[in-house]
């Protein structure tokens, strides 16, 4: 009877812990960001929009992109682009900012200024129901 137990007890614990590693993987990998990060500007690329609707345009349930700013930064700015209407919902240690796409930016998604240390998710959302290829670039030069 013990044999039959351990039977089934393995694969029950092969399925558990192959969901726990996927579950893992499915995490946003978090980037470091300070006063030397290189190259500068960093530039990320992914899929803008999603199925949960936000008063910040359409986005996914987990971040787009999550960094870590590991000293406070005078100067940061981000900025998003695509053929979209993109915009960026920015969750950290200041609060929650949802920053849309003007005509002073070009049609691009930007906010800069002083960043305080901390986590940041990053939510690269869209006005439209589509999802596009954004490009997100993360600089600590004053244009």
């Amino acid at each position: 009877m013990k044999t039959l137990r351990l039977l089934a007890i393995i694969p029950t614990a092969l399925a558990m812990s192959l969901a726990l590693t996927e579950a893992n993987l499915a995490q946003t990998p978090t980037i470091q960001i300070n006063r030397n990060s290189q190259p500068d500007p960093l530039i990320l690329n992914g899929k803008s929009g999603g199925t949960v609707k936000s008063n910040c345009g359409n986005i996914t349930t987990e971040p787009s992109q999550v960094i870590q700013v590991t000293e406070s930064l005078p100067y940061l700015r981000l900025t998003v682009e695509s053929q979209g209407k993109p915009t960026l919902l920015i969750d950290g240690p200041g609060g929650r900012f949802c920053v849309l796409a003007d005509s002073y930016s070009g049609g691009k998604s930007e906010l800069s200024g002083y960043w305080q240390a901390g986590k940041y998710s990053l939510y690269v959302g869209e006005l439209s129901p589509q999802q596009y290829t954004y490009t997100l670039s993360i600089s600590q030069k004053n244009k």
